[in-house]
């Protein structure tokens, strides 16, 4: 285990709207406000052709190579994650979601593409921690953090 400390800084109310792309606009939101490092919650729903990656095709595999699922329909979703930068200084979001439609439910992260329908509101509680960092693992290709 590794760890380090951080104390809370500012907290953001969000509302991403219709088409949005979760990360692509979470990214830039922290970018153009100054957000190194935060945890997220979030609610709302993902519209028909959101991808997501739901586990490793073969887990021995290395690098893995991602699994990945489309949405058919509109899907409630609700999802934790986290923002650190990587080895560039860019902000990278790490967001893992449920999303469910008629009794049916899958989950998995939101980076391949997941599209806002009509609205997913965002609470974002930023971390004031200097050296914490996503930086890429040769073995397994994942960005992972370095507190």
């Amino acid at each position: 285990m590794k760890y380090s400390e951080a104390a809370r800084g500012r907290v953001f109310i969000i509302r991403l709207e219709q088409g949005e792309v979760v990360h692509e606009v979470l990214e830039r939101f922290a970018s153009d406000h100054s957000v190194r490092c935060a945890a997220l919650l979030m609610v709302g729903a993902a519209d028909r052709g959101s991808a997501i990656v739901c586990g490793p095709r073969d887990a021995d595999a290395r690098p893995v190579e991602p699994l990945r699922h489309t949405l058919p329909d509109v899907h409630e979703m609700t999802g934790v994650g986290t923002l650190f930068p990587d080895e560039d200084g860019k902000p990278m979001l790490h967001v893992h979601a449920a999303f469910g439609r008629e009794g049916k439910a899958s989950a998995g992260c939101v980076r391949s593409g997941v599209v806002v329908w009509q609205v997913l509101e965002v609470i974002m509680f930023e971390l004031i921690c200097p050296s914490a960092r996503k930086v890429r693992d040769a073995e397994t290709g994942f960005e992972l953090l370095e507190p």
